[in-house]
């Protein structure tokens, strides 16, 4: 008996499916603060000496958050190729723009201080500020296409064809989903601000912090009632086999009012997903407020843990539908890798994902206070 055989083949898409959400989150979670810190560096910094200080809490450790996004897309490539073969190719522009604002951060944050010039000191804030803006809002708004269901399809020789559009991407409800990504993750980022400094710019990121929980969860309201008014979702009519083969067509799928509301419907406790999603920000706010910003900080990441385990457990078991043929949809357990190649990626998951856990907790203790002005003038950073 070979190793891989102590996992069944159900169990082992089942587990990637999970570690998939990992990634993400941990994308979210970490590198969001990033994000939304440069979303908001032109509203909670007004001098430059504000915004040197507002980019020095997240300098020494935006390139280590920015790996969940290396390891996410490198799960999608080698655990679940069909999904990187229709994301990459189907999203092709838009992950082209997402990277073009990504390599504004390294650029930005290299030349913005190599002159004292004003002009070229603003010019560079507001490239960080479209590397934090854009990857958010599009992240956001491939999660609200995901919802509604891709325009690809699969011929009887596995080729996929995507027949949409960059700009059928921005759709309404896509661009809903986008602006709730946006203020989630700049929430996030005041959050981080309040942990990280003191004074004025603490003041402001935490009131602007409160005003974007608030939106936080009137964004996830709104976008929880379109898709229960709308009636969007997808069923599997067939009998689908957890172990068979991975291709989507051996089953038949259909586009049916109510469907992503199904699992929360056939399993209540479900429903502490999503709840956890809209009273974290609540607690966030309770927390800025009582001075707690670390409890604050644990909440933001709780928020952001609750509104995308929302999404997937309401797809379950889809990962990416098809608005164009319906059974041509991949769901779990039909479009991953073969089982062994599941079983050597998860034992290096193992080893790996724990050091890089461990290495980064290791980080964040060594550069654990807060950074002040005092400390930009005094040249310590």
């Amino acid at each position: 008996m070979i190793l891989s055989e102590f996992l069944d083949y159900s169990t082992l898409r089942l587990i990637w499916w999970v570690l998939l959400g990992v990634l993400l989150i941990g994308f979210a979670a970490m590198d969001g603060f990033d994000l939304g810190i440069e979303t908001m560096l032109p509203f909670v910094a007004r001098t430059d000496l504000e915004r040197r200080l507002v980019l020095e809490t997240i300098e020494p450790v935006w390139e280590g958050n920015q790996v969940w996004l290396i390891l996410a897309g490198g799960a999608v490539f080698a655990a679940w190729p069909q999904l990187y073969a229709v994301s990459f190719s189907g999203f092709y522009l838009a992950m082209f723009i997402i990277l073009f604002a990504l390599i504004l951060r390294p650029v930005g944050f290299k030349y913005r201080n190599k002159r004292e010039s004003t002009l070229w000191r603003n010019n560079w804030d507001w490239a960080l500020f479209i590397g934090g803006f854009v990857p958010s809002l599009i992240f956001g708004v491939a999660v609200g296409n995901v919802l509604l269901g891709v325009p690809f399809r699969i011929n009887d020789d596995m080729m996929i064809f995507y027949e949409g559009s960059f700009f059928a991407l921005l759709n309404p409800f896509a661009l809903l989903a986008g602006l709730m990504s946006v203020i989630m993750l700049a929430m996030h980022g005041c959050v981080w601000l309040n942990v990280k400094t003191t004074g004025i710019v603490a003041e402001r990121a935490k009131k602007y912090g409160t005003l974007l929980a608030l939106l936080t969860v009137v964004f996830y309201v709104a976008a929880g009632l379109y898709l229960w008014k709308s009636g969007l979702g997808y069923r599997i009519t067939s009998e689908i086999d957890p172990n068979g083969p991975s291709n989507p067509l051996f089953k038949t799928a259909v586009v049916e009012q109510g469907a992503w509301l199904a699992n929360y419907l056939r399993y209540p406790a479900l429903w502490a997903v999503p709840a956890l999603g809209l009273l974290s920000p609540f607690a966030v706010i309770l927390f800025l407020w009582a001075r707690r910003p670390l409890v604050a900080l644990l909440f933001g990441k709780l928020s952001i843990f609750g509104v995308i385990t929302s999404v997937g457990v309401a797809m379950f078991p889809f990962i990416l539908p098809s608005s164009l043929n319906p059974s041509a949809s991949l769901t779990v357990w039909d479009s991953s890798s073969s089982h062994l190649t599941l079983f050597i990626m998860l034992i290096s998951t193992g080893i790996m994902l724990p050091i890089i856990m461990l290495y980064t907790s290791w980080v964040y203790y060594v550069l654990r206070g807060k950074v002040t002005e005092s400390d930009l003038e005094e040249g310590h950073y």
